[in-house]
């Protein structure tokens, strides 16, 4: 097989970055410095360019509410932070706001570079169903209902402590997501929080960025369970590139290692529920020297390498657009319309 052929033809949705928070000025990290976008950058891992060179269709973009900004000033962050991304809507037509399946569809027909928005973090809502909706009238359609930490929704991963499930807001917020079209996405809860949406859930859920617990003991990966749990309502995960889960040993990571995670959710519950969710910008970009960090790629633009190491493991044409992308249209097409 043509492992370029099936790359170019495939529509390739990532689902989740966390590029929007390196546009801005962050004024608790001294020193940080806002990138430019539509210029190829040698820093982090994602702009306008290399997206292209990757042949990334639809990036997922995340509206990430660090814990600085939590609970007062959770809302208000998130509006500056989608203030910053229509801005970028603004400067080019190259690069567009995808709120549907078809959306997405008609940027590869175009050959056109579209975003979906998500909020990692449900402190965004600040306890009102009001401001979710209010957030999906501004294109968001996807939400984190948790970072690590425990909220007004459910406990985070880091919550330890804790056994709880949803609170009552978030059964409800669960509810009304899923009534106005917008997906759930667990890759943050804790283990119980994991289940209270299973349990619950009527529609496909998501986890954005996360691995297999088999492989790699990072809580934030999901267990045979959860995996065959998530499967069964149809939804989707999104292989993370983050060094931490992809190996417990560090000198492991690799493009390698991160595909035998891709095997293992086929053969926990088919090819049908694995999509790509890099975490691209969302953890340390790589340095240079012999005493670099291993990585499983070093950006977006090498994404084409994945697509390789596909055709390579005997993966079908049909396989790997499903994993590339497919499957991610699919879920679009059932939750968003």
């Amino acid at each position: 097989m043509d492992a370029g052929k099936i790359h170019r033809e495939s529509i390739i949705i990532d689902g989740h970055c966390d590029t929007i928070l390196g546009l801005m000025d962050r004024p608790m990290r001294p020193g940080s410095q806002k990138r430019d976008f539509f210029t190829r950058s040698d820093s982090g891992h994602i702009d306008l360019p290399r997206l292209k060179e990757g042949g990334v269709t639809c990036q997922v973009m995340a509206v990430y509410i660090e814990p600085q900004y939590k609970p007062a000033r959770s809302a208000r962050r998130a509006m500056e932070m989608l203030d910053t991304f229509y801005g970028l809507l603004d400067e080019s037509d190259d690069f567009r706001l995808a709120t549907t399946a078809r959306d997405i569809e008609e940027a590869k027909a175009q050959g056109k570079t579209c975003a979906l928005l998500s909020i990692e973090g449900g402190e965004a809502v600040e306890g009102s169903l009001a401001l979710l909706r209010g957030f999906y009238r501004l294109g968001v359609r996807a939400m984190g209902l948790t970072w690590n930490q425990r909220n007004d929704i459910a406990d985070g991963v880091g919550e330890k402590s804790g056994g709880s499930g949803l609170t009552d807001f978030g059964v409800s917020l669960v509810k009304e997501m899923e009534r106005i079209g917008m997906l759930v996405d667990v890759s943050h809860l804790s283990d119980s929080s994991f289940w209270a949406v299973a349990n619950i859930a009527e529609r496909p859920f998501i986890a954005s960025h996360s691995n297999c617990r088999a492989l790699a003991s990072h809580p934030r990966n999901l267990t045979d369970q959860q995996i065959e749990a998530l499967a069964k309502k149809g939804g989707v995960i999104g292989v993370v590139f983050c060094p931490a889960f992809v190996d417990d040993n560090s000198d492991n990571v690799s493009l390698k290692r991160l595909c035998d995670h891709i095997d293992h959710i086929k053969s926990v519950a088919g090819v049908d529920h694995i999509g790509l969710g890099s975490d691209f910008d969302g953890f340390g970009a790589p340095l240079g020297g012999t005493d670099a960090p291993k990585i499983v790629l070093k950006d977006v633009s090498e994404m084409p390498k994945l697509t390789e190491e596909l055709v390579s493991r005997g993966y079908t044409e049909e396989e790997i657009k499903k994993i590339l992308g497919g499957n991610w249209l699919r879920v679009y097409k059932e939750v968003l319309g």
